[in-house]
C-alpha cells in the first residue's frame, strides 16, 4: 500500500476530528474564567505532557533531524541549558506569579513599575509572538502544500485558512480548558510518531540495532570546545538557560497553562517533570536524524539539495517519510507534523487574546460592561488574531523568502531582550524608570544589539554571536533602565517582587 494524498488528508481530517470532539466536551459551559486560566483546576501532568507538543513547532519537528547533518548532537547542549532555565522557572518566577494571583504575567511589571512597562511588555510579546508563530505555521503549511494540497489543486490560501479555523473552533470558546486536553493528546501523537519514525527506520535496516547505528554515525558528536564557534558549548548552555527563562517563563503563550494548574506545589511539579521529559524527547529527536542519514547513506539515496547544491537538511525528513521508508514513517510524519503544527500555534490565539484583553485594553477592569459584552469582545479580540496570523503567512507566501523566515524568528531573540531586562530590574532591583522613557529604551536596545550583533566578527577578532544575542540585549536595555531611573529611596515590596 502506498502512501497518497487522499490517504494523507483523510488521516488528518481523522486526527482533526478527534481535537473538535476534545473541544466540544471541554468547552461546552467554559466562562472567562475557564477562557483565562482554566478556573484552576488543570491537573499538572496533563499540563506538563501537552507543553511538550507546545514547545516544539512544526518546524522544530522537521529541522532538528535534518540539522544533525550539520550540527550533530550539538542541538543538547542548549537543551541542557534548557534544564537550567526551567528550574531558574519553577523557583523563581512561578512562586511570583502565584503569590500575586496573576492571569497575564505581565500584570506584574504594572505592580511592580507601572502601566506604560505592562504595556510595553505586552507589546513585545504580541509582536513577538505574532509574527514567529506565523513564521513556523508558514513553514509547516507549505510541507503540508507540497506533499498533499498541491495533489489536489488546493491553493495555499486555502490550505492556511482551513489550519487557522480548524484551530478558531476548538479554542475560541474553551480556551486554556480546552487546550489543556487538546496539547496533551497533540503530544501524545507527535511522541507516537516519533518513536514510529525511528521504527519504521531500523526495520529497513534489520540487520542493524539502534546503538551500533548511533555509535557508528559520524554525525553523533555532542560539543563543541571552538570558543569562537556559534556552537560553543558553554555559549550554546549558558544562552540556552537565558532563551529558556525568557521564552517560555517570560512568554504568556508558555506560561497560561502552567498558572491554571491547582497550586503553585503542582505547577513546579508539572515544570519539573517536563524539563526532565523533554530532554529524552530531543534526544529521540536527533537520535532520528542520525538514523535517516545512516539509513540514506547504506542504501545510496541522493538526499534533496537546495540552491547551492547543499544538503537541504529541512526537506531530508519529509522526503525519507514520504517517499522511502514506507506507509508507517509516511503516516507518523504527517501526523507528528499535523500535531507539533496546531499545538505550537493553537494556544498563541487565546495568550494573544489574554494579554491583549488584559494588559492593553484592560478590559476586565471596565465595571459598567455586562460579562456578556465582555465574551463577545473577547471572542472578537480571538478573531482578530486569527485574521493577522492568516494576513502574515500570506505575507511570507508573497515574499516567498525562506530567509525573511530565519530573519524573523531570529529576531524574537531581539524581542524578548527587553522583557528579560524588565523582570530582572523588577525581581532582582530598586530601579524606578521613567514610564515615559521606559518604552523608548525598550525599542532602542534591540536595534544596538543588532547593531553589535552584524559587527561582531570585525569588532572582535572573528567571534561571532549565537543565542547569546537575548542576554547582550537584555544587558543593554538594563542599563538603559539605569540610566531613566530616578534616585529616589525605595523600599523592598515583598508582595511583588
Amino acid at each position: 500500500m502506498t502512501i497518497t494524498p487522499a490517504l494523507l488528508i483523510g488521516a488528518i481530517g481523522i486526527y482533526c476530528g478527534m481535537l473538535l470532539l476534545i473541544a466540544w466536551f471541554t468547552g461546552r459551559k467554559a466562562d472567562a474564567d475557564a477562557y483565562f486560566i482554566g478556573n484552576r483546576q488543570s491537573a499538572w501532568y496533563l499540563v506538563a505532557f501537552g507543553m511538550l507538543s507546545d514547545s516544539m513547532s512544526g518546524v522544530t519537528f522537521i529541522s532538528v533531524p535534518g540539522n544533525v547533518w550539520s550540527q550533530g548532537f550539538g542541538y543538547l547542549q542548549t537543551v541542557a541549558g534548557y534544564f537550567v532555565g526551567y528550574l531558574v522557572i519553577a523557583f523563581i518566577l512561578l512562586p511570583l506569579y502565584y503569590r500575586l494571583n496573576l492571569t497575564s504575567i505581565y500584570g506584574y511589571l504594572e505592580q511592580r513599575f507601572h502601566q506604560s512597562a505592562q504595556r510595553t511588555g505586552a507589546l513585545f510579546f504580541l509582536v513577538s509572538r505574532l509574527t514567529g508563530s506565523a513564521a513556523r505555521l508558514f513553514a509547516t503549511a507549505i510541507v503540508i502544500q507540497y506533499f498533499v494540497c498541491d495533489q489536489w489543486g488546493w491553493p495555499f490560501s486555502g490550505t492556511v485558512i482551513t489550519i487557522i479555523l480548524l484551530m478558531l473552533v476548538y479554542t475560541i470558546r474553551g480556551g486554556i480548558k480546552t487546550l489543556v486536553f487538546t496539547d496533551a493528546f497533540q503530544s501524545l501523537f507527535l511522541l507516537g510518531g516519533l518513536v514510529l519514525a525511528v521504527v519504521a527506520i531500523l526495520r529497513q535496516m534489520p540487520e542493524e540495532n539502534l546503538f551500533g547505528l548511533l555509535s557508528a554515525s559520524p554525525h553523533t558528536k555532542f560539543f563543541n570546545w571552538d570558543y569562537q564557534s556559534q556552537d560553543y558549548f558553554w555559549k550554546q548552555f549558558i544562552s540556552g538557560a537565558f532563551v529558556c527563562i525568557a521564552m517560555t517563563g517570560l512568554d504568556q503563550n508558555m506560561m497560561q497553562k502552567n498558572l491554571s494548574c491547582r497550586s503553585l506545589k503542582e505547577a513546579q511539579k508539572n515544570m519539573l517533570w517536563f524539563s526532565a521529559v523533554l530532554i529524552l524527547v530531543n534526544l529521540l529527536f536527533v537520535s532520528l536524524g542520525a538514523l535517516l542519514y545512516a539509513y540514506a547513506g547504506k542504501n545510496g539515496i541522493s538526499l534533496p539539495l537546495n540552491t547551492l547544491g547543499e544538503v537541504a537538511t529541512d526537506k531530508v525528513f519529509p522526503f525519507l517519510a514520504l517517499n522511502k521508508l514506507g506507509i508507517i514513517a509516511g503516516m507518523a510524519f504527517v501526523i507528528g507534523l499535523a500535531a507539533a503544527t496546531f499545538s505550537s500555534a493553537d494556544s498563541v490565539l487565546t495568550s494573544l487574546t489574554t494579554s491583549c484583553y488584559l494588559d492593553l485594553l484592560h478590559l476586565d477592569r471596565r465595571e459598567h460592561l455586562s460579562e456578556r459584552s465582555k465574551q463577545r469582545m473577547r471572542m472578537m479580540i480571538h478573531l482578530g488574531f486569527a485574521f493577522l496570523l492568516f494576513c502574515t503567512i500570506l505575507m511570507f507566501k508573497a515574499f516567498n523568502n525562506q530567509a525573511l523566515i530565519k530573519t524573523v524568528l531570529k529576531l524574537a531573540g531581539y524581542t524578548y531582550g527587553p522583557l528579560l531586562a524588565l523582570f530582572i530590574a523588577g525581581k532582582f532591583t530598586q530601579l524606578k524608570p521613567h514610564a515615559g522613557w521606559l518604552p523608548v529604551v525598550c525599542l532602542l536596545s534591540p536595534a544596538i544589539t543588532w547593531i553589535l550583533d552584524r559587527n561582531a566578527a570585525s569588532l572582535l577578532g572573528g567571534y561571532q554571536v549565537g543565542n547569546e544575542v537575548l542576554l547582550l540585549n537584555a544587558l543593554i536595555t538594563l542599563a538603559g533602565l539605569w540610566l531613566i531611573s530616578g534616585k529616589t529611596k525605595t523600599t523592598a515590596q515583598p508582595s511583588t517582587s
